[in-house]
């Protein structure tokens, strides 16, 4: 390991250890099942992972962050969080994140405080700052901790520490919750959420793993890491994706060619909208 990674992780562990006991709001992503894996391996049954079960989390996530969980050996609370209860939230406004988050937070402290708990984490890294990120002024309402971020340690450190320390999700590709495939003020609600869901399970099944379905009408629009642009072409995958789209109830299959990238929704944000929200 890199000096500087080395103090990095050193940091980390000094925060958790000082920490002492601590819920993890935990998603199953590369992130929060790092800082989980830290929490347990430091604090033991001191580490608890709450996990909210939403309409916006698809099945195959929640599945996956219980294996995690499994083999981390640290509990986890499975809570329901549905964020479309939430006044505003279907409206799908540029703060939407903010909505979500102040939701769940909420409830993790609710949950943490029953076990005795007062410190809550939730799995932000150094380069979150740099994005758009309204959930963040709600971690700084509920006092979450952010000890990636403190740690200075960044999204590809945090991958190589996860290599290092036998973690599946090592190299696992980035995920946003559903809601995050809708332009903003695009109606959210139960039905769209699992045609979307439905969609990226199509591409799951066929072997893609980069990539997101975004929202528009009757309209799919796809966008595809570099390596799922070759496998897309590859054995028919496209035909049996636009077979696949159309019987979900997407009358036109589009594919960006652009490719994949977080927060393409952001894009008809202009900088004052965005410093706007995360001012509040």
């Amino acid at each position: 390991m890199e000096n500087i990674l080395q103090k990095k992780y050193d940091h980390l562990n000094k925060i958790v250890i000082e920490t002492g006991k601590v819920a993890v709001a935990f998603s199953g992503g590369v992130d929060s099942t790092f800082l989980l894996k830290i929490c347990v391996l430091l604090l033991g049954n001191n580490a608890l992972a709450v996990t909210a079960q939403s309409s916006t989390y698809p099945v195959r996530e929640l599945e996956q962050s219980k294996e995690l969980s499994r083999q981390i050996g640290g509990k986890q609370i499975i809570i329901e969080s549905e964020e479309l209860d939430v006044p505003g939230f279907s409206d799908n406004p540029p703060n939407r994140c903010f909505l979500c988050k102040s939701e769940l937070f909420s409830k993790v402290i609710f949950i943490a405080k029953e076990h005795g708990i007062e410190s809550v984490f939730d799995g932000t890294n150094a380069d979150d700052a740099g994005d758009f990120r309204p959930g963040r002024v709600a971690a700084r309402k509920f006092r979450i901790r952010s000890p990636l971020e403190e740690a200075g340690l960044t999204k590809q450190d945090i991958r190589e520490l996860s290599r290092e320390l036998g973690l599946p999700t090592w190299d696992k590709p980035a995920f946003a919750c559903l809601s995050s495939r809708f332009p903003y003020h695009t109606k959210i609600s139960r039905p769209v959420l699992l045609k979307v869901e439905k969609a990226e399970s199509v591409l799951w099944n066929l072997g893609l793993r980069e990539f997101r379905v975004r929202h528009h009408d009757t309209v799919a629009r796809i966008e595809l890491g570099l390596k799922e642009m070759k496998l897309f072409w590859a054995d028919d995958v496209r035909g049996k994706i636009v077979t696949e789209f159309k019987s979900i109830g997407y009358t036109y299959v589009t594919l960006d060619l652009e490719g994949y990238r977080t927060g393409s929704m952001n894009d008809t944000l202009s900088i004052e909208q965005m410093d706007n929200v995360q001012k509040k």
